[in-house]
């Protein structure tokens, strides 16, 4: 009889670890991003040290050398190469720069006719910045501005083992980029959750400042959702920048771009980004990205090869922002310290789902919001098509409501990375028949907008407003035929003319490495 007790408790017991280790697992699986983070399974870098997940460390103590130990093997030095270019100078004659000499020859055609219109050289330049691997198949984070436009990109370890870099994909708005080398089994840092990180909080900097080693430096977090208005999208525009920065005195200098900020639990809670300063060196404050935006980031560059950006559909200003006299003007509470909604479009979702202009909004998913900043990080964490909910303050009531994103466009469609546009680096749009029969021609492809550092902007004077009529001498009537002709072609000669300037005009172009 006691047999049977012993066995039937034995077997209980079993059942109910197996019980449990089964749900924890899909618990997990369900709450994982991509990135290659495995569920319940540390990397060999945090296998090795003691000290971390085990409660083995006394309660209070302030000893760095445990989670350096474990994160350093997972943050590389990246090294970029950018090819040295030929810039020509073709250019309407209105926009182009009287030579020095032309004088001498009559004008500057003649000039020309004898020394050509000249071309400048880029000459090759090299940088270097940090990275963090996250998956032990070698899908590295780092900033878009560490390795944009670089034509070469290499990856050192600490073991010093160096790798030639695919770019996977990058996003100006974010300052974020994935690239990937091909390896396996290697150290990788865990994702933390920066929402838990909390001013006066010991962290870590590491990386490869100043062109040195690995370098780890401490310091703590002095604040949270901080905007300085560094970031722009592709095209230059501030305003779809997004920001929410972790602000801390650890310090960092040129090179740490790109490398990790770390708890004392060895996780990864951001993404070195900047540094506040007088000189262009550490002066007392630097700047990570939250990795709670980073991991959306990550995921939708290596599923779409973009970020699917979510818009609730408000224009806004900050209440804690406003005077008094405007709170006054618009008509809120002198103490509304949320955002105030100074437009609400029809086809958005906030409007969809009730807010209206004046609305103060307070909350998003039960978090507090006090700026853009802040409004900015929630939402970035969503893609269109999921919900959210929204707490706003109407006429002294408190609302919420459920919202369900959309992108820019105004739809819920996934929005694809455009190879095409990307790799000229320049927005088109197809010549009217009017506009075309106003210049004689079948048609054309308008360059409504030349990219910084794309094709055109990097290897010649082309300005806006552009009509291409030809590509290696092939006829081009639209941006489907612009396409088609270019293919795979890697060498191009673009034809065209500028309206209201006589002649045509031609610019080559390399695309082979855009």
């Amino acid at each position: 009889m006691k047999f049977k007790q012993i066995a039937f408790t034995v077997a209980i017991s079993a059942i109910t670890t197996l019980g449990v280790i089964w749900g924890y697992g899909k618990y997990a699986k369900s709450n994982n991003t991509y990135a290659g983070q495995p569920n319940g399974i540390a990397p060999i870098n945090y296998a090795r040290q003691t000290g971390l997940f085990d409660g083995t460390t006394p309660l209070g103590a302030v000893d760095f050398t445990i989670p350096a130990a474990a994160a350093t093997p997972a943050v590389v030095h990246i090294k970029t190469k950018t090819n040295a270019r030929q810039v020509n100078n073709n250019l309407p004659k209105s926009q182009r720069q009287q030579s020095p000499f032309g004088d001498f020859f009559g004008n500057d055609e003649m000039f020309e006719q004898f020394f050509g219109r000249g071309n400048n050289s880029v000459p090759e330049q090299r940088a270097s910045g940090s990275g963090v691997i996250i998956s032990d198949d070698g899908y590295i984070v780092t900033n878009n501005h560490v390795v944009a436009n670089a034509d070469e990109v290499m990856v050192t370890l600490t073991n010093k083992k160096t790798y030639r870099a695919k770019v996977i994909g990058t996003d100006a708005a974010y300052d974020l980029a994935v690239i990937k080398v091909e390896a396996k089994g290697l150290p990788y840092l865990i994702y933390g959750n920066s929402d838990e990180a909390k001013i006066g909080q010991w962290v870590l900097a590491i990386g490869y400042p100043l062109n040195l080693e690995t370098t780890v430096t401490a310091g703590i977090i002095s604040a949270k959702a901080r905007s300085l208005g560094l970031n722009k999208d592709k095209s230059g525009n501030k305003g779809t920048g997004v920001e929410s920065f972790i602000q801390t005195d650890a310090a960092v200098n040129m090179g740490n771009s790109g490398g990790a900020l770390v708890n004392t639990d060895g996780k990864i809670i951001g993404i070195n980004s900047a540094i506040a300063s007088p000189t262009g060196y550490y002066s007392g404050y630097s700047y990570a990205i939250p990795v709670n935006i980073v991991k959306k980031v990550v995921d939708d560059i290596i599923k779409f090869g973009t970020v699917q950006r979510a818009y609730i559909g408000i224009q806004y200003a900050p209440a804690g922002d406003m005077s008094d006299e405007e709170k006054k003007q618009a008509k809120i509470p002198l103490d509304a310290s949320g955002i105030y909604t100074t437009g609400v479009p029809k086809d958005g979702g906030a409007y969809e789902a009730g807010i209206r202009q004046g609305d103060e909004i307070t909350k998003i998913n039960g978090t507090s919001i006090t700026s853009g900043a802040e409004m900015q990080e929630q939402v970035s964490r969503y893609k269109p098509s999921d919900k959210i909910t929204v707490t706003f303050m109407r006429e002294g009531k408190e609302n919420t409501v459920n919202v369900t994103l959309k992108n820019k466009a105004g739809n819920f469609d996934v929005v694809k990375a455009d190879a095409f546009t990307d790799k000229l680096g320049a927005d088109f749009a197809n010549l009217d028949a009017k506009r075309a029969k106003e210049f004689g021609i079948k048609g054309g492809v308008f360059v409504k907008k030349i990219k910084p550092n794309g094709a055109f902007d990097k290897q010649s004077r082309m300005k806006d407003g552009f009509v291409i009529l030809k590509i290696n001498d092939k006829d081009v009537t639209s941006i489907e035929e612009l396409k088609n002709v270019i293919g795979s072609e890697k060498e191009i000669t673009i034809s065209g003319f500028y309206p209201g300037y006589d002649g045509l005009y031609e610019y080559p172009f390399s695309i082979g490495d855009e």
